[in-house]
């Protein structure tokens, strides 16, 4: 029941939101006048006012536990797209972004990974990979759902459905999902073991793990968040054509996901996390040659795997080195950087893009992003030393 609930909460909250409102950006470029710098601009509008409340939401899980929070996020993030599909104005857009944000920070990855990585151990890689497989078919269906219900009744009643499917989808599990399973003593003499909070804010690991992290997922970011408008404004493909390539990005991310969570099980964290900010490094330099023909599948299956794995390995290695009792204002504070990240890359290569008249800059700050982020995970120890 943990794994169908992290697996529906994060199709939802991630599968929905992240990958499918991309769909509509050509959309509204088209239908209001905005610039790509514009309807990139959500997410980070609206993670500076909610990324702070990434430490008091963990704080809250440690405490109350994840379900109560999960449950008033999913409502936040159907409610944003819903709302989303009856704008007007541009404030509309942004209120409705923050309550976006605020879904996602309350029902997405922060409780769903802390609530596996309560209930699995030596399995915690392979049971991870499964939930976040939520995302992956999420984000492989939904471009064709959306380009579908766009056809057929136009994008807002097509972003009206999605939001009500994602409160649909989700919401039963996590009403009824158990939070905390019954931990033998070994366990918690073991976890006593592990450091305390104002060890991990002491610790160099933790700030090279939030560097890369927030690094490599602003490359993600980046380059996911402007697909759809490279391949639909620049290269003119069709709807199909690019939510095609949209799918085969995200339907690799399965193959990722899985394969990646198998080996953390198997070697070490931090060789698993490496592997997986190379490939995203190495996939982002294809887009400069997607007219040669197969380098466009090329480069989403590359990018696919590496996206697949980049956010679920995260919580993984943070476990690994710091340990579950207080994994909740870890991965909070993690995830707002992280947030950050994944927020003004997008936005500063829309800018970028709008300013020259082409994505080169912008894929050239990817790359760049990803390689530090690669780098900076090359530094951390295999574990922590116990305090």
């Amino acid at each position: 029941m943990v794994g169908a609930t992290g697996f529906l909460s994060l199709f939802s909250l991630v599968g929905i939101m992240f990958y499918g409102l991309p769909f509509f950006y050509d959309f509204w470029v088209q239908e209001f006048g905005w610039t790509r710098a514009t309807v990139t601009s959500g997410n980070a509008f609206a993670k500076v006012f909610v990324g702070l409340l990434g430490f008091f939401a963990g704080w809250f899980i440690d405490r109350y536990g994840p379900r109560r929070l999960m449950l008033a996020g999913i409502l936040m993030g159907g409610i944003a797209v819903i709302g989303l599909s009856q704008m007007t104005q541009l404030w509309h857009f942004y209120v409705f972004y923050l309550f976006n944000a605020l879904g996602y920070m309350c029902g997405g990855p922060l409780p769903n990974q802390v609530l596996i990585s309560r209930w699995f151990s030596k399995s915690r890689g392979k049971a991870m990979g499964i939930a976040y497989l939520g995302i992956g078919i999420g984000g492989m269906l939904v471009p064709q759902a959306a380009r579908w219900l766009n056809v057929h009744f136009g994008w807002h009643l097509a972003l009206m459905i999605l939001g009500m499917a994602m409160i649909a989808i989700a919401f039963p599990m996590a009403w009824f999902v158990k939070e905390n399973p019954e931990v033998n003593l070994q366990e918690k003499k073991t976890e006593t073991e592990k450091i305390h909070l104002a060890g991990v804010l002491k610790s160099w690991p933790f700030y090279l793990l939030v560097i890369g992290s927030m690094c490599s997922i602003g490359a993600v970011s980046g380059t996911s968040q402007n697909l759809k408008l490279f391949f639909s404004l620049d290269l003119k493909y069709s709807q199909g054509e690019a939510a095609n390539i949209i799918s085969l990005i995200l339907a690799s991310s399965i193959f990722g996901r899985l394969f990646m969570g198998w080996l953390a099980d198997r070697i070490p964290k931090k060789y698993v996390m490496v592997l997986i900010y190379c490939l995203v490094a190495g996939s982002i330099p294809l887009l400069y040659s997607v007219s040669t023909p197969g380098v466009v599948y090329l480069f989403a299956i590359l990018f696919g795997i590496g996206l697949g794995g980049d956010y679920m390995i995260i919580p993984l290695m943070a476990a690994e080195l710091f340990g579950v009792r207080v994994m909740g204002r870890v991965m909070g504070l993690i995830l707002t950087m992280d947030g950050l990240g994944e927020a003004f890359a997008p936005m500063l290569v829309g800018w970028l893009r709008d300013i020259s008249g082409s994505y080169a800059n912008g894929f050239a700050a990817l790359i760049a992003l990803a390689a530090i982020g690669a780098l900076a995970i090359a530094f951390l120890p295999k574990k922590m030393n116990k305090a």
